[in-house]
């Protein structure tokens, strides 16, 4: 069984690192601030942050990213398994007259589908619709079998993760790797709230020791200068403090590397081209060693993957410490390489459009052949929240969440709700509101989920998880990131007469149902 493992970072570098040695991991900006968690450390300690060491430092900082990352997915799934209601799933491809399951639909099917319909096609579709493949079959008039079960009633068959019809992200383009051949696997299904052992939460911070200062990242071409002159010639330290948590036990395993780097005796010319390059204004120390710094690097002591931000052998001892062998956590082929953001070589139609190029697979993004005969984004499937906002009187429904969709991304325009694919070691709901905070800022320790539809084609589904504010909470929704164009409240009137995802316009009228009906219920 793979261990899926989160890094509390967005470093590029540090992702590198762990892919080449067969570990692609869930990335979970930990939004830690820095100088304030310094400054409790050292109170706490009775010194001054200056009193600190480089060595205590970087493990301070490791640690609190590390923590921040935990007790976000500690909300997530204390707000999972706090669920209740019912789950309904629709099985469209078992209704009369949809057709054998697996074949692809007749170029009748797809005329009936409008050109924009293609919430799991592929990021070069936009709004113009993609290869028929890529185009989501409309079940809309067909008299679909459903059943009902409680909400946390394991889900049998394939796609238990869930998939997306309507709103999953077919945004990140990728591919699988080494566990993702388009099956789902035990990790999973499993979730976070009843797995043994992981997933492993990794916290980074780097810092460089010179002439008895610790530099972090200069942030500013002027800083980045008058480092790169001091430190031609001479000599200093590399410290980069990890930590690991394992969030089925809570147990945490902490440590630090150092290397000696040894600079070349390189020109002022040679500075000032490479801060033109951008690159050594934000990171630690100035410098690179797997970048354009590299080449004025004489030499280096120690540990040299710890230069680069992620130490590969202490990485492996923490595992240790909490009983996990590294190699439980590859999940990438050997020889198998990173794919680009823009895997497909192409734009949206639409815009010209690509995907930021900071997007970049993880565990549970691909493509799924799909049983209906077209293609799906989520290898354990994908799943989104319809959060409701309630009248404090009257306690009817007035408002939802919508997400409008990144030009970029499958039906860009279009206007859904926040979600996308399920990653390993989660449930669909768990998948839901990680990524509904990820994009939407709908903090999970805010809502309470009362209901999911899940549709199932066979190998394949999306779970749509209905919640409402908590009372005497507020959620503020917002774009946390690029896959948005806006996020915002709509009154539950204007939905309809927003530009819909096809698989939400679709949709729409049996949820708002469903919302209406559960707000009249007796109070949870």
């Amino acid at each position: 069984m793979t261990i899926p493992l989160i890094l509390a970072s967005k470093s590029v570098p540090r992702r590198n690192v762990l892919y080449s040695a067969g570990v692609c991991p869930t990335i979970r900006v930990s939004h830690v601030d820095e100088p304030a968690a310094l400054e409790h450390a050292a109170e706490q300690a009775g010194v001054s942050v200056d009193e600190l060491s480089v060595n205590q430092r970087v493990m301070i900082l490791a640690e609190a990213k590390a923590q921040a990352v935990y007790q976000a997915y500690r909300n997530v799934a204390d707000a999972a398994a706090a669920a209740t209601g019912e789950r309904v799933t629709a099985y469209p491809l078992k209704a009369v007259g949809v057709g054998d399951a697996g074949s692809v639909p007749s170029s009748s099917d797809l005329t009936a589908v409008p050109a924009s319909a293609s919430s799991s096609a592929s990021p070069a579709s936009g709004v113009t619709g993609g290869k028929a493949s890529d185009i989501t079959r409309d079940f809309s008039g067909v008299d679909v079998p459903t059943t009902v079960e409680p909400i946390h009633t394991p889900a049998d068959g394939a796609g238990k993760g869930g998939s997306g019809v309507n709103g999953t992200d077919a945004d990140d383009t990728g591919s699988t790797g080494a566990n993702g051949s388009g099956t789902n696997n035990a990790s999973a299904i499993q979730g976070l709230t009843t797995a043994a052992v992981g997933p492993l939460i990794l916290g980074c911070d780097s810092m460089f020791l010179f002439n008895g200062e610790c530099h972090g990242k200069p942030h500013s071409a002027d800083v980045a200068r008058e480092r790169l002159r001091a430190m031609r010639g001479h000599s200093g330290e590399l410290w980069t403090g990890h930590c690991l948590i394992d969030f089925a036990t809570g147990r945490v395993a902490r440590g630090a590397s150092h290397a000696i780097v040894h600079f070349s005796d390189y020109s002022d010319r040679d500075i000032e081209r490479y801060i033109a390059t951008g690159e050594p204004l934000e990171v630690a120390g100035s410098f690179t060693l797997e970048g354009f710094g590299g080449a004025f690097i004489d030499g280096i002591e120690g540990d040299p993957h710890g230069i680069i931000g992620l130490s590969l052998p202490l990485a492996r001892r923490l595992a240790g410490e909490l009983g996990v062998e590294w190699t439980d956590l590859w999940n990438v082929a050997r020889g198998e390489h990173d794919p680009a953001p823009k895997a497909d070589g192409v734009t949206s139609s639409a815009s010209g459009s690509v995907p930021p190029k900071e997007n970049v697979r993880q565990p549970g993004d691909g493509w799924i052949d799909c049983d209906c005969g077209r293609r799906h984004w989520g290898l354990n499937g994908a799943s989104g929240v319809l959060l409701a906002r309630r009248d404090a009187v009257t306690g009817k429904v007035t408002h939802v969440v919508m997400q409008h969709r990144a030009l970029w991304s499958a039906e860009g325009g279009t206007w859904g709700i926040p979600g996308g694919a399920t990653a390993d070691g989660e449930s669909a709901i768990e998948g839901a509101l990680r990524e509904s905070y990820e994009e939407a800022n709908i903090t999970p320790e805010d809502i309470e989920v009362v209901g999911a539809y899940r549709e199932d084609h066979g190998n394949w589904a999306y779970t749509t998880v209905f919640a409402f504010e908590k009372p005497g909470h507020t959620v503020m929704p917002r774009a946390n990131d690029d896959e948005s164009m806006e996020i915002e409240w709509v009154s539950i009137d204007e939905v309809p007469n927003r530009k819909l995802l096809t698989a939400m316009r679709t949709d729409w009228p049996r949820f708002r149902a469903r919302l209406d009906t559960i707000a009249e219920e007796p109070a949870r």
